[in-house]
């Protein structure tokens, strides 16, 4: 049976939806923890609700980002996970946590990687006038927002869209494709080949 360590610093809704499906659909998956940066992220007590340990790194209690990412990866590495998940974590991460975690780290960004990284991305992409928006789970690499892509999904841009409208809609495909995602990798049927995910069936 896998481990998985999520980490958040809010509500963690991908959380929830991943904790929901593991249940619903029984994974052979025993989530160890999830790790936040903040204390007062709402995503904690869902977890506790669950039955699931939660700990907290204050990322403000540090003077670097190096100093942040060493206690992190030490309070991670307690659990021993096989897989870490980021869900709504709202850290740039070091390229030496990076590098200790390479092929076992997926994240999921609100945009069509690679177009829009960083933040505020469906203002990027009604600005940019695209007709079609979505969003990508992928495998961490020291570029931000970068790395071998996992999954895709896309939503349609309509004319009268705010950035309000535009992020709930590509919310509720977020919360399809990071269970499923994160279900591939635990069932060992992700592999990265020259930068890309094959997906064995």
């Amino acid at each position: 049976m896998k481990k998985i360590v999520i980490l958040i610093s809010g509500r963690g809704s991908n959380m929830q939806a991943i904790i929901d499906a593991s249940l619903a659909q029984k994974w052979p998956v025993n989530i160890a923890a999830v790790i936040s940066n903040r204390t007062d992220a709402t995503g904690l007590q869902y977890a506790a609700s669950k039955g699931i340990p939660t700990a907290v790194v204050v990322s403000k209690e540090f003077s670097s980002r190096d100093a942040f990412d060493t206690a992190l990866q030490s309070k991670i590495d307690e659990f021993a996970p096989d897989l870490v998940v980021l869900a709504g974590f709202m850290r740039i991460l070091t390229s030496g946590f990076v590098d200790h975690y390479a092929g076992r780290m997926l994240n999921i960004h609100p945009s069509l990687l690679p177009s829009f990284v960083g933040l505020n991305t469906h203002q990027q992409a009604l600005d940019a006038g695209v007709k079609v928006h979505g969003v990508t789970v992928h495998f961490v690499t020291a570029e931000l927002d970068h790395g071998p892509i996992v999954a895709q999904a896309t939503v349609p841009v309509h004319d009268d869209d705010t950035e309000e409208s535009l992020a709930k809609r590509v919310l509720l495909q977020e919360h399809i494709i990071y269970p499923w995602a994160v279900r591939q990798f635990i069932e060992g049927k992700l592999s990265i080949v020259d930068q890309r995910v094959r997906i064995s069936q």
